[in-house]
């Protein structure tokens, strides 16, 4: 028992140190988010025929250098490729339009081509179309539990559960922090997984404990 309680402190121990790294390097540095939610530039190249993402890579590779770069293919036709980059200046899109000319025998007009400034993305406005169907579905699991376990103490294991639950979230936003994880479409469902994977430990958990208590009861 003495070895497992130690065991149980120091990943107790474990989780605060990184709980607090992470919550001070999210309010110095802030959250590394994914470049589509970061304040950008973009640009749209209406090249009327298909292209290969990989060759208008190696396009922004060279006329963008150090920098991430996103390439993506818009219309239905796909015949049209949104640049994304942190920074485009007006010679860098005057190049880029100049090599995608040669490289697909076209005549853009660089004139005609706008730069586009893309804003932040706040954390809030990301989380914010979840919270209704995440909220609802938490006040379900909880009710499930206290219904399931309440000879194990109703409002003692639904505190413990709301804790625990939080404090998963709060570890994995801390180590994507600590880790500089970007911020992105991958988030939400890391979130849900570590959601799941905390309510299954908390269950069986749970369902040990009344199995010991029911046994004790019938001796």
């Amino acid at each position: 028992m003495k070895e497992i309680s130690k065991k149980t402190k120091i990943v107790a121990l474990l989780i605060v140190a990184v709980i607090v790294i992470g919550m001070i390097i999210t309010f110095t540095i802030g959250l590394n988010f994914d470049l589509r939610y970061q304040e950008a530039k973009s640009m749209e190249l209406y090249l009327q025929k298909e292209f290969e993402t990989a060759d208008m890579k190696q396009i922004t590779d060279e006329m963008l250098p150090n920098q991430a770069v996103m390439i993506q293919k818009v219309e239905m036709f796909e015949d049209t490729v949104r640049i994304l980059a942190k920074e485009i200046t007006e010679e860098q899109k005057n190049n880029i339009v100049n090599k995608v000319n040669e490289k697909y025998g076209i005549e853009l007009k660089t004139e005609t081509i706008q730069i586009s400034n893309i804003p932040h993305t706040r954390g809030r406005d990301i989380v914010k179309p979840y919270l209704l169907p995440f909220g609802i579905a938490t006040i379900m699991i909880l009710a499930y539990i206290a219904i399931r376990y309440y000879r194990l103490g109703m409002w003692k294991i639904l505190a413990k559960t709301v804790v625990l639950l939080g404090i998963a979230q709060l570890t994995l936003l801390s180590i994507m922090a600590i880790a500089r994880i970007p911020i992105g479409r991958v988030t939400i469902p890391l979130v849900l997984a570590v959601y799941v994977l905390s309510l299954i430990g908390i269950t069986t958990y749970l369902e040990k404990k009344l199995k010991e208590k029911r046994e004790k009861e019938e001796k």
